[in-house]
């Protein structure tokens, strides 16, 4: 399975991707993770992204898809995998589809996980994460049983301070403008698979697992 994951942030990709990797054996390759890697092993490509990252520029097209196209040349990739983080714009899907057709394969699906943006800001915003252990609960879907300590260990739980209702809002509309022509670059080429995110956990999943195996 060569896939890719979208969703917006609040969505629930994390526990997705989790599920689909272990499903299907396929590495979850996340951008952010990549970088870090590449930044922490000191490889040729991690240090030309920490130059751009130090001088506080985004990383060029042209970098981000070299160091895709090197994880995706690794052996545990050679069966397939979860594309997560990447592409972001029509430019990187573009630059994807040459490196798929230089390994002479493609993908099988694209993933869209849709949730509406009021459900993702009364996510976050109510996104509670202990101290001590970083469990995370939320004060509507997923209470701990006495406010403001973790059920786990007995720490305190506290709110991100990004977890506010317009840095959110801002987050789902950035996300939004730039995904969507990405969405109609894959629709147009009969990848993508819209899955309702707004269920139980479970459902969506089995939705996906649905989806990819028709």
């Amino acid at each position: 399975m060569r896939l890719i994951l979208l969703g917006p942030p609040g969505a629930g990709k994390g526990t997705q991707a989790a599920g689909i990797a272990e499903k299907y054996s396929v590495p979850h390759i996340s951008t952010g993770d990549i970088f870090r890697k590449n930044i922490k092993e000191g490889t040729e490509l991690g240090k030309k992204a920490q130059d751009y990252m130090n001088q506080g520029l985004l990383v060029p097209d042209s970098l981000v898809v070299d160091i895709v196209e090197d994880r995706l040349m690794e052996d545990d990739a050679k069966s397939g995998f979860l594309l997560d983080g990447f592409p972001r714009t029509v430019n990187q899907a573009e630059a994807l589809d040459k490196v798929l057709s230089k390994m002479s394969t493609s993908l099988n699906k694209v993933v869209n996980i849709k949730v509406d943006s009021g459900i993702l800001v009364e996510r976050a915003v109510g996104r509670r994460i202990c101290r001590a252990c970083a469990a995370t609960y939320h004060i509507k879907f997923n209470a701990p049983s006495v406010e403001s300590v973790c059920d786990k260990c007995g720490g305190e739980l506290y709110q991100r301070d990004d977890d506010n209702e317009a840095t959110v809002s801002k987050r789902v509309k950035v996300y939004l403008d730039e995904t969507s022509p990405l969405i109609n670059y894959y629709a147009k080429r009969g990848k993508i698979v819209e899955i309702e995110g707004e269920q139980d956990i479970d459902k969506v999943f089995a939705d996906i697992v649905k989806a990819l195996e028709v």
